[in-house]
């Protein structure tokens, strides 16, 4: 089975337009996708903007950049501790030379603890994640490297709107987002930011949406 995507974004704030396509399908137990942007037909057919990608789900994913060439490389695996799962997730971007650590632990399905560091940087965010009777998140962050917290709350409305608010001290960014996942009418996200820390301006918009289609 062949699953393809496509997505378009608008950017009030650079009165830009964009879209984006992906093509998936899976080759055994291996998935293969490839995807493009408007780069990569806007000057006729060009390698601009395109990508490809193999991932077996669950325990790897190696995406290359053809116009970059640059590869992604990006492990996954899962143990118990104290009965619990822990999942794991290694990535490395050859031309960057990042490597970045991600894990997260479970205690229940309402509590998650998440860590991630990016090696050599002294990059390390931690976050809480409590779920609130299957409808309201609450994800309190700290970043050791700016020394500072970050707050998320979102809720889940009428079953397929969720409605977030998030806010940075560091940088005294607040942002709202909604955003619907339906089957009949795809995918869409509109989102909305604002620095409080600057003088008062119209906030920033961007909307996204995605049609999924399977052939």
């Amino acid at each position: 089975m062949m699953k393809a995507s496509l997505k378009s974004r608008y950017d009030t704030d650079k009165s830009t337009a964009g879209a984006a396509a992906t093509v998936a399908f899976n080759a055994g137990n291996v998935k293969l996708r490839a995807s493009m942007t408007d780069a990569t037909f806007v000057n006729g057919p060009s390698l601009n903007g395109l990508a490809l990608a193999v991932e077996k789900p669950g325990f790897f994913i190696i995406d290359y950049d053809v116009p970059k060439k640059d590869f992604r490389f990006q492990f996954m695996n899962s143990i118990k501790v104290a009965e619990k799962p822990l999942n794991l997730t290694y990535i490395h971007s050859r031309n960057d030379n990042r490597t970045i650590l991600d894990g997260n632990l479970a205690f229940d399905p309402a509590n998650k603890v998440s860590v991630n560091h990016m090696i050599g940087s002294g990059n390390c965010k931690l976050k809480y994640t409590y779920v609130n009777q299957g409808v309201t998140t609450y994800e309190p962050s700290y970043d050791f490297k700016k020394n500072s917290w970050d707050f998320a709350v979102s809720r889940r409305v009428y079953g397929d709107d969720v409605f977030r608010a998030s806010y940075q001290t560091s940088s005294k960014a607040m942002g709202l987002e909604w955003s619907r996942n339906s089957k009949m009418n795809g995918r869409f996200k509109i989102a909305a930011s604002l620095n409080l820390g600057e003088e008062l301006k119209l906030p920033k918009l961007t909307a996204e949406t995605t049609w999924d289609f399977e052939m």
